[in-house]
C-alpha cells in the first residue's frame, strides 16, 4: 500500500479523504491556494504544500504544480477527489508518467468515457438503451435540420465534451435552434476547451437515477445499487437519497446489470457512476453519461452499505482484487444528502461570500456532516459555493427525511446567504415526501421556493439582530445608526442587512 497520498483538491472532499487516509496509517498530503490557507483541508492533512495564486486554474487545476507537489512532498500516489482534474486524462496520465500513481481509472477509460458521444457508443455495445441523437453539428448543419425534422421539438443541445448542465440548451423551437447550439458550444469551449455540441431527444420530466460501480484490475465488477438525484438546480443535483423510491426490484436489477454491463465493455477499473435517465410512466430507461470519478453523494451509498468507498478506491488502485460480491451488496435503510450552498436561491442561485460568523451544524443519531469550512472562515468568489454535504440515515424513508428536515432546522449558519431554507421547504413538500417528483421539481414547484424566501427573510434578520447585540458596542456603531437602518463603512444604506454584512466580511 501507499504510504503517503497527496489529496488533489480542496473542501469538504479533500478532508473527507483524509480521514480515510489517516484511518488506514496513510499520511494525506494537502495542496492549498492562497485563499485556503489554514483551511480545514490544510489541518487536517499530516502534510501541505502550497500553490502560488488564488484561481482554480492557477492552483488546483494546474497539473504541473499539483505533480510537482506531490514530488516535493514525497507522495507516492495522487487522489483527485471529484471536480478540477479528477477527470482529466492529461493529469492521470502525468502522474503515470513520474511514477505516481493515480487513484482512478486509467488516462485511456477517462479519455473515452468523457466524451459523451464516444460513451454512448460504449452503451450500444453493451446493449444499454441509449437516448436517440445526432452526430456532432454546427449551427447550420443540415444534419441538426434533419434530427429536427425526425423527432421534432423540443430537444437537447448537449456539449460533448462535458455535464454538470453546462453547454446545455432546451430548444423548444426550430427558429431557436441555430442560436441555441451558437450559445452551447461558446459555453462548452468556456468550461471545457472544446465547443463540439450534438442533439439528442428531449425526455419530458424524467427522473435521473445513478449506479455507483466498482471495477478492479482482475475483472470482476459490481454495482453498489442506486441514488436517486432528481432534485435538481440548473441540471445540477442539490439533494440524492437511496435507494430510490421509484425503482421496483425487477427494474433495479436490470438498470444494475446495465450499469455493470457498461463498465465492463469500457474496460473501467476504480469506482465510477453510470447516470441514467429513467421514464417513470412507461419503466424505460436510458443511459446518460459514467462520471469516472468518486461522485458528491457518495455518502448516501456509504451509510446504506457500511462501506468506504475511498477506502476502496484505494485498495482497487494498489491492486488488491475485490472481496465483494455482488450478492454480499445488501442495503440496509434508507439515506438522504442535501447539499448546503452559498448561493441565493431567490436570485437565481447567484453565490454568496462572505465570513461564516457563525457556523453550528446539527448533530445526533443517523447523521453526518462532510464539511470544508469552519467558523471564520471566509468564503471566496473563487471556487465552487458548497460548503457542507448534510446526510440523514434511517431504518424507513418517511423516518430519514423527518431527521433531515429537523437537522436543517437547527442548521446555524451565519454570514451568507445558503439554500439551508429552500432544503427544508423540500423535505416538507408533500410531493417529494412522497416520492414523485422528477428533475422538473423546482421548476413546477415556485411556491417551495416563495416560501423558503420568506422564512429565510425573518430568520437572517433575527439571528443578524442577536448576533449583532452580543458584540462590542462600538463595532455595533459601525453599521447601524440611530434610525435603525444598517450602513457601511462607506456610509451605503442597506435594505438586506444580513447579505450586506456577509459580502462586507464583518469581524
Amino acid at each position: 500500500m501507499f504510504s503517503k497520498v497527496l489529496v488533489a483538491n480542496r473542501g469538504e472532499i479533500a478532508v473527507r479523504i483524509n480521514q480515510t487516509l489517516r484511518a488506514m496509517g496513510l499520511a494525506p498530503v494537502a495542496v492549498y491556494s492562497e485563499p485556503d490557507a489554514g483551511a480545514p483541508h490544510v489541518n487536517t492533512a499530516e502534510q501541505s504544500v502550497a500553490l502560488p495564486g488564488s484561481t482554480a486554474e492557477d492552483t488546483y487545476l494546474n497539473i504541473a504544480k499539483l505533480v510537482q507537489a506531490a514530488r516535493d512532498s514525497g507522495a507516492d500516489a495522487i487522489h483527485p477527489g471529484y471536480g478540477f482534474l479528477s477527470e482529466n486524462p492529461k493529469f492521470a496520465r502525468a502522474c503515470q508518467d513520474v511514477g505516481i500513481t493515480f487513484i482512478g481509472p486509467t488516462p485511456e477509460s477517462m479519455a473515452l468515457l468523457g466524451d459523451k458521444l464516444r460513451s454512448k457508443d460504449i452503451a450500444i455495445a453493451a446493449g444499454v438503451p441509449t437516448v436517440p441523437s445526432a452526430p456532432v453539428c454546427q449551427p447550420g448543419d443540415p444534419a441538426a435540420a434533419e434530427f429536427a425534422e425526425q423527432w421534432g421539438f423540443p430537444l437537447m443541445v448537449k456539449a460533448a465534451a462535458g455535464g454538470g448542465g453546462r453547454g446545455m440548451r432546451l430548444v423548444n423551437r426550430r427558429q431557436d435552434l441555430d442560436g441555441d447550439m451558437e450559445q452551447a458550444s461558446r459555453e462548452a469551449q468556456a468550461a471545457f476547451g472544446d465547443g463540439r455540441v450534438f442533439l439528442e431527444r428531449y425526455i419530458a420530466n424524467p427522473r435521473h437515477v445513478e449506479f455507483q460501480v466498482l471495477a478492479d484490475a482482475h475483472g470482476h465488477t459490481i454495482h453498489l445499487g442506486e441514488r436517486e438525484c432528481s432534485v435538481q438546480r440548473r441540471h445540477q443535483k442539490i439533494i440524492e437519497e437511496t435507494p430510490s423510491p421509484a425503482l421496483t426490484p425487477e427494474l433495479r436489477q436490470r438498470m444494475g446489470n446495465a450499469a455493470v454491463a457498461l463498465a465492463r465493455q469500457a474496460g473501467y477499473v476504480n469506482a465510477g457512476t453510470v447516470e441514467f435517465l429513467l421514464d417513470p410512466r412507461s419503466g424505460d430507461f436510458y443511459f446518460l453519461e459514467m462520471n469516472a470519478r468518486l461522485q458528491v453523494e457518495h455518502p448516501v451509498t456509504e451509510a446504506v452499505l457500511g462501506l468506504d468507498l475511498v477506502e476502496w478506491q484505494l485498495r482497487i488502485a494498489n491492486g488488491e482484487p475485490l472481496t465483494l460480491q455482488q450478492a454480499d451488496i445488501a442495503p440496509r435503510g434508507h439515506a438522504v444528502e442535501c447539499r448546503i450552498y452559498a448561493e441565493d436561491p431567490y436570485r437565481d442561485f447567484v453565490p454568496s461570500t462572505g465570513t461564516l460568523l457563525r457556523w453550528r451544524p446539527p448533530s445526533g443519531p443517523g447523521l453526518r456532516l462532510d464539511s470544508g469550512v469552519g467558523e471564520g472562515r471566509g468564503v471566496s468568489i473563487y471556487y465552487d459555493p458548497m460548503l457542507a454535504k448534510l446526510i440523514a440515515w434511517a431504518h424507513t424513508r418517511e423516518l430519514s427525511l423527518r431527521r433531515m428536515e429537523v437537522a436543517l432546522s437547527q442548521f446555524l449558519a451565519m454570514g451568507v446567504i445558503t439554500n439551508i431554507p429552500l432544503l427544508r421547504a423540500v423535505m416538507q413538500h408533500a410531493q417529494f415526501r412522497r416520492g414523485e417528483y422528477d428533475t422538473g421539481f423546482l421548476e413546477w414547484n415556485p411556491a417551495v421556493t416563495r416560501s423558503a424566501a420568506s422564512d429565510e427573510t425573518r430568520t437572517m434578520a433575527r439571528a443578524l439582530a442577536a448576533w449583532a447585540a452580543q458584540q462590542p458596542v462600538g463595532m455595533d456603531s459601525r453599521f447601524r445608526g440611530n434610525d435603525g437602518v444598517f450602513r457601511g463603512s462607506d456610509g451605503q444604506e442597506s435594505v438586506n442587512p444580513w447579505r450586506s454584512a456577509g459580502q462586507r466580511r464583518l469581524p
